[in-house]
């Protein structure tokens, strides 16, 4: 773990059970809902290690983080009648390999593009971020839809 990282100090509020978006541990990251809600099931998948590129990743690690990352995309989908999938490794903010998982529905922004064409100030807007109860909602569907799709796999 780094000091200096988010995502890292995210997985320590995890691992102290001091994370609210927490959603399940899979073998090789976890599974957060997102901050903001503007996409209604935004989802993160953190890798449990610090490593800042997919491709410094242990070749069998890598394979199973990707398998995994498959399985909470799916989940995700299921959870959240998603129309379109839209997921994004970048790292550029926070280098420390962590998917975006975007559902997306057919009417959710004014023009069709990528979740990046909503303005910044319009997409992390504080009236995005759910409440507690609503947080609490998000996780339960997203974490019975997870129960499905390891099962269908394992």
């Amino acid at each position: 773990m780094a000091d200096n990282c988010l995502i890292c100090q995210r997985i320590k509020m995890i691992q102290s059970g001091t994370n609210p978006y927490f959603v399940r541990a899979l073998s090789t990251g976890y599974v957060v809902i997102g901050d903001g809600q503007y996409f209604k099931g935004y989802t993160l998948f953190l890798a449990k290690q610090h490593v800042t590129e997919l491709h410094r990743m242990a070749p069998e690690v890598k394979l199973q983080f990707l398998k995994e990352m498959s399985w909470v995309s799916e989940a995700c989908a299921l959870a959240f009648n998603a129309d379109k999938m839209n997921l994004e490794l970048l790292g550029n903010g926070d280098a420390h390999v962590h998917w975006h998982l975007f559902p997306r529905h057919l009417d959710d922004t004014p023009n069709p593009g990528p979740v990046w064409w909503v303005a910044p100030e319009v997409m992390f807007a504080d009236d995005y971020d759910p409440d507690a109860q609503q947080l609490a909602a998000l996780r339960q569907r997203l974490g019975d839809a997870l129960d499905d799709v390891v099962t269908k796999y394992c």
